[in-house]
């Protein structure tokens, strides 16, 4: 049994945290061993690429652009490989649900009827150690069918079907390389929390997944470069030889939700050909990347208010349609991005505007050519299968859709300025709201917060204190001609919480702090669950 403070003196292993249920069955010594190894192999090489990515942020914030690698050019026009052929239960993603692995969540995603199931410990989960392990533990019975959850009005949720193959696949989304689990420590070093997520689930179960008939599926996130995809690679071949499961069992979908993975797509499915299993459009990631890497160059990249940032403005439509050609020429799957939307019982009306909207954006993802979409909410899963059932009829997918008119162009992957729109005071307090709003629900452990009927999570949390950290010191105005400063946005966030409905227990106060370091502060850390994790969540949590 792990207590809630552990060190392993033997091993090197460190395990500091509050005693969670069934932690023992997750943090076995075999199971520790196994992360201490990845890590011990991998951590000073993922510690190169963080330092490559401040050194890249540095140069475009003076003047360089990123584009096409030149070094690279050779793996773009080789046309003789092509990534591992689809994996079963990924032949068919026409419509993926994602979701934290709460209880609940789990068996309401796997009951949805959509074909995958994006198990999400990023960015719809906080990382606070009770749901690290909680999440570990859902998965575990998740795959065995041993599963169920009695709500507190008495409601039983079990899972539907008869065997693993008659739910969505899953695919586990761990967290992405810049964040640490600081109540699991090797030789006295953090572990990464991607190589934790990865590493216990891996693990525990790998092997059962591929004698259900599945496989060790991940969706990796917030890559910067087809470096980290080889470290990712890497990663993978090194816990097939330990567990002695063949190479090339685990495929990995790659988001490809940063502005400089945009450049090298071919590259990072190239470095991950023997594990791919294709790209996603990432596109709230994305949107924060444009903004976070840019943040500092001018009007050139200022965007609008975040509604008003579609997937219709030209830098979203260069960006995507590009992802369907690269994957589709490497006969990889391409996946369209998140319909956020969640729908309200008491609003029928309301709903069906936004139901025709999802509608709308998921047929332009088929008629590009895209293999399958994400939703956030069950209720919009017939919804978005309705459209690419329509598209593709008895096809699984549409790799054979090559889109060879799609060229790929640097200088339109950048054209933030043609983005239609502006400034207005209710976009600024919109993004100090739901800034604020997501941050405290995120302090008390729910990553996916429902705000005016949108499912919030770490992404567009980060697009709101990030537009308000650019508009600021841009000197941006408004539609109506005023200048946003420093002041003003402080009035109005003042404001805004002011507003904020108080309850017993909330971490309001907490959550401005946050906010207002992140989006006010002359400084601008690169991510907001950084100071977030280590102020809050790593002393007790």
């Amino acid at each position: 049994m792990v207590t809630s403070t552990e060190t392993r003196t033997d091993t090197g292993i460190a395990v500091n945290g509050p005693a969670v249920d069934r932690q023992d069955e997750i943090l076995t010594p075999d199971a520790l061993a196994f992360v201490a190894a990845l890590h011990r192999a991998f951590a000073p090489r993922r510690q190169e690429l963080l330092q490559l990515r401040q050194e890249r942020r540095v140069k475009i914030a003076n003047g360089v652009d990123p584009g096409f690698l030149p070094e690279t050019q050779a793996v773009r026009e080789d046309f003789s490989w092509s990534v591992a052929t689809l994996a079963p239960g990924l032949e068919d993603r026409r419509v993926e649900i994602t979701g934290p692995c709460d209880r609940k969540m789990t068996i309401n995603a796997l009951n949805s009827g959509a074909k995958c199931w994006m198990a999400d410990l990023e960015d719809s989960s906080t990382p606070n150690w009770h749901n690290v392990i909680d999440s570990q533990v859902n998965l575990r019975d998740a795959i065995e069918r041993r599963i169920d959850f009695t709500s507190e009005q008495g409601k039983e949720y079990q899972l539907k079907g008869e065997t693993l193959t008659d739910l969505p696949t899953i695919i586990v989304r761990p967290r992405g390389w810049h964040l640490a689990e600081l109540h699991v420590r090797v030789d006295g070093v953090p572990v990464a929390g991607s190589l934790v997520d990865f590493g216990l689930h891996f693990f525990h179960n790998a092997r059962r997944l591929i004698e259900l008939g599945r496989g060790p599926y991940f969706y990796l996130p917030k890559l910067e470069s087809h470096l980290e995809a080889r470290l990712w690679n890497d990663v993978f071949v090194m816990a097939q030889d330990l567990l002695g499961i063949p190479q090339g069992t685990i495929r990995a979908t790659v988001l490809i939700e940063t502005i400089t993975a945009a450049f090298e797509m071919e590259e990072i499915l190239y470095e991950l050909r023997h594990h791919s299993s294709g790209l996603n459009a990432g596109r709230w990631d994305y949107i924060f990347s444009v903004i976070k890497n840019f943040r500092e160059r001018g009007p050139r990249f200022v965007l609008p208010d975040r509604d008003q940032v579609t997937m219709t403005a030209p830098f979203m439509r260069a960006y995507t349609e590009l992802l369907v050609r690269t994957c589709h020429r490497r006969s990889a799957s391409a996946i369209g991005g998140m319909a956020a939307f969640i729908p309200s019982r008491k609003d029928p009306e309301a709903n069906a505007i936004a139901l025709e909207k999802v509608r709308a954006d998921k047929t332009r993802e088929a008629d590009d050519g895209f293999d399958g979409s994400w939703v956030a909410h069950p209720d919009l899963v017939p919804v978005a299968m309705a459209v690419f059932d329509e598209t593709l009829g008895g096809l699984p997918n549409q790799i054979e859709k090559q889109r060879e008119d799609v060229v790929p162009n640097a200088a339109a992957l950048l054209d933030v300025a043609a983005t239609p729109g502006e400034i207005t005071e209710a976009g600024i307090r919109k993004n100090l709201e739901v800034g604020v709003r997501y941050i405290e629900s995120w302090l008390r452990g729910n990553g996916a917060a429902a705000i005016n009927n949108l499912m919030e999570d770490a992404a567009t949390a980060e697009i709101s204190r990030s537009q308000i950290w650019q508009w600021i010191n841009a000197e941006a105005t408004t539609g109506d001609g005023r200048t946003v400063t420093h002041g003003w946005v402080e009035r109005l966030l003042k404001d805004e919480f002011d507003r904020m409905e108080r309850f017993e227990g909330d971490r309001f106060d907490d959550a401005l702090s946050v906010f207002a370091e992140c989006a006010l502060g002359e400084a601008y850390p690169t991510f907001l669950t950084i100071p977030a994790y280590t102020r809050f969540l790593a002393n007790g949590d």
